[in-house]
């Protein structure tokens, strides 16, 4: 095969790295284009795995561009949360043993890595490379490797519980959640929502939004059935989704996403955090979801 076949062949894999590091679907696009630029211009027979060169590439451009992020989201206006993808976007999402990996709360926690820890982490535990790959990768020794990827493992599991949940329980959820709403059924909300839980909103500044957190189930309650109230005269289209691997909601108005919401679903059977985005930069690739 050319360049382009065995390219080809490695896309979704490349895609699904980069986004997973950057939490952009069009920087992990943009990651892509440069590492066939780059691929473009090898010498194929020098090249012993194509996935493994390839992943080298967008590995390394991944850390600069992570590290360059980082500053700018120190002026990024609000919570920053990660681009939400939906089902069918071009990731190598829809296994099981992957999507999990896909989840805010799990993105979010790879922010507080450092890139070299995320890339380790994530080619390791996430997608099931061998050290050797990884100190190709991040060009250090296996040593120093199997010491990146233990710290992450330690801090990832320090930081936050794992909630595995059957398809039909986020249905259930989703379902009750929906119907509460529709009903301004303030009691049937607080059945759903845990006590603690938190309303994050991504609007950076471009959509009208809370400004701020919200936390526990009586104060994001509230704001929800406000909302419901409000948009009596001109309710959005509500499309029940796969976002970012669990069931979640995209809210269309005049027929374009306004909002994306993904949640976290409790193995207790409630809602323990609701992700929304608003942000237009981040809606426009879920036009057709």
């Amino acid at each position: 095969m050319g360049h382009l076949e065995l390219f080809e062949a490695e896309r979704g894999w490349l895609k699904g790295l980069a986004y997973r590091m950057l939490g952009s679907i069009s920087d992990a696009e943009d990651i892509v284009q440069e590492a066939w630029i780059r691929w473009a211009q090898c010498d194929l027979a020098e090249v012993r795995s194509p996935r493994g060169y390839l992943t080298s590439i967008v590995t390394r451009l991944c850390i600069d561009h992570a590290r360059l992020a980082r500053v700018r989201r120190e002026t990024y206006v609000g919570t920053w949360l990660p681009e939400p993808v939906a089902e069918g976007t071009p990731l190598p999402s829809q296994q099981a043993e992957l999507a999990d990996s896909l989840s805010m709360a799990f993105l979010l926690l790879l922010e507080r890595l450092t890139p070299a820890e995320r890339t380790a982490y994530l080619l390791r535990e996430v997608f099931g490379c061998g050290y050797g790959e990884l100190a190709e990768s991040l060009e250090k020794n296996e040593t120093a490797c199997r010491q990146l990827v233990s710290r992450a493992r330690e801090r990832i599991a320090k930081a936050q519980p794992r909630h595995q949940v059957a398809a039909e329980e986020q249905q259930r959820l989703l379902g009750a959640f929906i119907g509460a709403i529709a009903g301004a059924d303030y009691s049937g909300l607080m059945e759903v929502l845990a006590q603690d839980v938190v309303l994050y909103a991504d609007h950076g500044g471009k959509a009208l939004s809370v400004r701020r957190n919200i936390y526990t189930a009586d104060r994001v309650a509230r704001l929800f059935l406000w909302l419901q109230k409000r948009s009596r005269l001109a309710p959005p289209e509500l499309r029940p989704v796969m976002i970012n691997g669990a069931l979640g909601l995209i809210l269309f108005e005049a027929g374009q996403p306004s909002t994306a919401i993904h949640f976290e679903y409790r193995d207790d059977g409630r809602i323990g955090a609701i992700y929304q985005v608003r942000n237009p930069d981040k809606l426009s690739h879920l036009a057709e979801a």
